[in-house]
């Protein structure tokens, strides 16, 4: 008995230093600076979550980052208009730009039907490059499902930084630990599935 529990407790703490060293990985994969912050790219996506995402890809479709825009993840309610308003749409975001260059995508409920939602958007626009726009600690993930969703673009990562996410020492604040480990968890579970695509075929 003595000996099943010592093999079992050795298990556990292999299993355990796997996962951590995962975490650790995966932490480092977060960004914490927009790496590329100049590039034009055809299209802006939008994943919905903060009003500090949509007023940044506001203000880049207003600087001339790209043509179009996509807001991915949108609740059925909301309507442009309110959109323009939680965002704040900054000064030199034309109405033209507005009429023509904005869309909403409602269907999406999760990050794989965002990257869903985006690969039928670039579809439509003839759309081979964007810059993705999302929270720091949603990037990897959010990279992941979109490089599976639309292979051969190229996807600029533009991440924002919340103000109530911790980034010192982030395993010291109860809030911002929870979220990490479950975007890990997240994150993982979009690999494995993206794996068994591959191996599927698809």
């Amino acid at each position: 008995m003595r000996r099943r529990l010592a093999r079992l407790a050795g298990a556990a703490l292999v299993l355990f230093a796997i996962w951590l060293g995962g975490l650790l990985y995966f932490t480092s994969l977060i960004p914490d600076a927009v790496a590329d912050p100049t590039s034009a790219t055809d299209g802006i996506v939008v994943l919905t979550g903060g009003s500090d995402r949509l007023r940044e890809g506001l203000q880049l479709l207003a600087d001339g980052k790209a043509k179009r825009l996509l807001i991915s993840g949108v609740f059925r309610d909301a309507s442009l208009a309110d959109l323009l308003h939680t965002g704040e749409a900054p000064p030199g975001l034309s109405q033209q730009m507005i009429d023509c260059c904005i869309t909403i995508g409602y269907r999406a409920g999760n990050t794989l039907g965002n990257a869903t939602e985006a690969a039928e958007w670039a579809a439509a626009n003839d759309i081979h490059s964007l810059r993705l726009v999302t929270a720091d600690y949603h990037m990897p993930r959010s990279l992941l499902e979109f490089s599976h969703a639309l292979p051969g673009a190229r996807i600029v990562p533009h991440p924002v930084f919340p103000e109530e996410v911790k980034r010192e020492r982030w395993w010291l604040w109860p809030g911002t630990a929870s979220l990490v480990v479950s975007e890990y968890h997240k994150y993982l579970a979009a690999l494995v599935r993206s794996w068994i695509d591959y191996l599927a075929g698809r």
